[in-house]
């Protein structure tokens, strides 16, 4: 009979627990799937006295998750520590090192390390997996390294963040404003105390440097992302977006341009009848632009301890096959190092929300500004406050009103050159803000 694959888990968290949980029930499954049983032998964590929901008496416990790394009865370690360095990274290093296999969700440290780790798990002929370290229990991971090799990959965007995603979904249907939906989302335990990484962007980013070395073969260079993140929008955006039939999402992109592979993320308008400006709530998506596919998008649950859970023991299931692929697809050898494409020449359609004194030739000084920088004007539309209107409904009252504009496509560099002229020319009250189009 063939030897049971022995795994060795390193966290037990949410997704920790369910892992095991989830192996307990559906070992027959994989069993049969892969025609190798999958045996639980060693876990570690923080507290061994935390009542989990699970009985951790059949496994041995290691207080020291590196020990466990290094133990002789695993061929196999999961790594769910977290976080770029320190602990999680000791563990990966030290597990390839011994010749384990690495099953990992650590979406941080493969962004940053993965290259190093890459190269060392080759030259111990072992395999790194990661299925749950982007969109949770989406198979993107799988689907971009397994699925496509008869395809080009153009360009490859995607909603990354259940956090940011439920907060700017609460904020459209309801009306509220970015720190309303904040505590809320905090409350519900959908945000961390501290929500910098998510709301910001970072957490996004990470994964999308992961994917992008998926996509397009190239070294993961997460330096290279441009990042902004939700903070800034307000609900007139979103009440703008409704009415020019887009909707807001932060999106993470990757795209292949004349100048190299564009990596940005930020707020993203869509157009409303769009796949992926359905998508609400806590739920990821990607969307896969390819020569053969043409358009391709997954959605599915991003987070939670079930569906990353899931993804995990996928990757189990893998390896209890037999089947093992390089990192990032293809040797470390063989990935490209892309040239960076400069965000400043990231060409596209914006968005620009000017808070403007109302007064005679604020406009046209506006419209002045942006012909200078050829930037071409789709449409523009004034909203003036209620208080305003109240205060003066036939003229002009001198108070800030909204000046939104929607341009054609045009360079970032103009059009951040254009909004600096006009703030240096003093027709807006307040800062600019300033959203990108993408469209189908």
């Amino acid at each position: 009979m063939t030897r049971p694959l022995k795994v060795g888990i390193a966290g037990l968290g949410t997704v920790g627990a369910s892992v095991i949980r989830i192996l307990e029930r559906r070992n027959e499954t994989v069993t049969q799937r892969g025609g190798r049983s999958v045996e639980v032998m060693a876990v570690s964590a923080r507290d061994k006295a935390k009542d989990r929901g699970i009985d951790l008496s059949p496994f041995t416990w290691f207080d020291d998750p590196v020990d466990l790394a290094r133990s002789a009865d695993v061929d196999c370690v999961v790594e769910l520590v977290g976080g770029a360095d320190g602990a999680a990274f000791e563990v990966v290093q030290t597990a390839l090192s011994h010749g384990r296999h690495v099953v990992t969700a650590n979406k941080a440290l493969l962004a940053k390390h993965g290259l190093a780790l890459a190269k060392l798990a080759e030259s111990k002929g072992v395999s790194i997996s990661f299925e749950a370290s982007v969109a949770g229990g989406i198979p993107i991971i799988k689907t971009l390294r397994e699925a496509l090799p008869g395809n080009e990959v153009s360009r490859l965007y995607g909603i990354l963040n259940g956090t940011c995603n439920y907060i700017l979904s609460r904020m459209e249907l309801e009306g509220l404003t970015f720190q309303e939906c904040l505590k809320d989302a905090q409350r519900l335990g959908y945000a961390e105390a501290d929500p910098t990484f998510d709301v910001e962007g970072f957490d996004t980013a990470h994964k999308l440097a992961i994917l992008t070395s998926l996509a397009f073969g190239t070294e993961i260079d997460a330096e290279a992302i441009y990042v902004e993140g939700i903070s800034s929008i307000t609900p007139l955006d979103l009440a703008m977006a409704k009415e020019l039939g887009f909707r807001i999402k932060l999106l993470g992109v990757a795209e292949r341009t004349d100048t190299g592979i564009e990596q940005r993320v930020h707020p993203t308008m869509v157009p409303r009848t769009s796949s992926i400006a359905q998508v609400m709530g806590v739920t990821n998506a990607v969307t896969i632009d390819a020569d053969a596919v043409r358009e391709l998008t997954l959605i599915g649950p991003g987070a939670g301890g079930d569906a990353t859970a899931s993804a995990v023991v996928a990757d189990i299931a893998d390896l209890a096959a037999g089947v093992a692929q390089p990192l990032f697809g293809k040797p470390v050898d063989q990935l490209e190092k892309a040239p960076r494409a400069p965000m400043q020449r990231h060409e596209g359609g914006y968005y620009i929300r000017l808070t403007v004194h109302d007064r005679p030739g604020v406009a046209a000084g506006v419209a002045t500004r942006m012909a200078e920088e050829d930037i071409s004007l789709e449409s523009i539309l004034q909203k003036r406050s209620e208080i305003a209107a109240t205060q003066d409904p036939h003229g002009r009252s001198g108070a800030p009103v909204s000046l939104v504009l929607i341009t054609y496509a045009a360079t970032e560099a103009s059009i951040r050159s254009a909004v600096e002229k006009i703030s240096r020319d003093g027709l807006i009250a307040e800062p600019p803000q300033v959203i990108r189009i993408e469209r189908d």
